[in-house]
């Protein structure tokens, strides 16, 4: 694809995908596991949100969406950059970017499951929007102090964005929970349907134990640490749009280790078929 694109365009002198592909730095290669799950979450939330383009309810939305649908999309460049550096080419040449998101199966993917599920009505992208930028706001927020220097420095221009993003989602909570009788059903309804998913977000693995805790020193941020701060804000924005958590029983998760609802699949084949049908095409 072409060597310029909109999400070349970094604010100040943050990290850039170019920046990190251009070091060629080598990820162990539980970094770069790590580094793949977060980057898998960005790339297919943002190939959800950027359905909304033309589509959102309002000419403001369509804008607001498709900028964070390209804030997901960056950091998910950042993250697979620097996760590919650990993997090579059948001909022994390095991997980038663009072969960890055109040229995997759907099993090879490590995103949990919540950011797969489909856009549904705009209640239910935005039930599912509170809960990935909360989620994402504190994992980035502790994150930027990681003793991995690049996985640092991609959380330190995240969060700032992220923070927008869960400011976003809240207020369109409230809106449309205390809005109609029907935006608040709509909105309840896509909340219902968003939490059986939010428990696999705090799954955790032996990955963790191998990358050790931010807090001590280490590289990840277990996602346990922060479940408290999680349910906190969810907690206040629920109490202020009078509203209840779901008392929905969990799904079975294992996204991070490539097993996923039906849905992948299909986005998937459509992110993918013009990179595959055309391999090497450029603009």
């Amino acid at each position: 694809m072409t060597s310029e694109s909109a999400t070349r365009i970094t604010p100040g002198n943050a990290l850039r995908p170019e920046d990190i592909a251009d070091a060629g730095a080598k990820p162990s290669e539980a970094v770069a596991e790590y580094a793949l799950r977060l980057g898998d979450d960005g790339l297919v939330l943002a190939q959800r949100l950027g359905w909304w383009i033309s589509r959102a309810p309002e000419l403001e939305e369509d804008v607001a969406l498709g900028n964070i649908a390209l804030d997901e999309l960056g950091h998910a460049r950042s993250f697979l950059s620097y996760a590919a550096g650990a993997f090579s080419r059948p001909d022994g040449t390095p991997q980038t970017e663009d072969d960890l998101a055109y040229w995997r199966g759907e099993t090879e993917f490590r995103c949990a499951q919540l950011f797969e599920q489909p856009n549904g009505d705009f209640a239910r992208t935005i039930a599912r929007q509170l809960v990935v930028s909360v989620f994402q706001f504190e994992l980035y927020s502790r994150l930027q102090h990681s003793s991995d220097a690049t996985l640092a420095a991609i959380a330190a221009k995240a969060v700032k964005e992220v923070d927008y993003h869960r400011d976003h989602a809240s207020q369109w909570v409230l809106r449309l929970a205390l809005g109609t009788e029907e935006s608040r059903r709509r909105m309840l309804h896509g909340l219902a349907l968003t939490w059986p998913y939010v428990a696999e977000l705090f799954d955790e693995d032996e990955l963790y134990l191998t990358l050790g805790n931010v807090a001590d020193g280490g590289v990840a941020v277990p996602p346990s640490s922060f479940r408290a701060e999680f349910d906190a804000f969810i907690d206040s924005v629920f109490t202020e749009a009078e509203l209840e958590v779901p008392q929905t029983p969990r799904v079975s998760g294992g996204g991070r280790r490539g097993q996923h609802s039906e849905h992948l699949g299909y986005l998937l084949a459509e992110m993918q078929v013009l990179a595959r049908e055309h391999p090497g095409a450029g603009w």
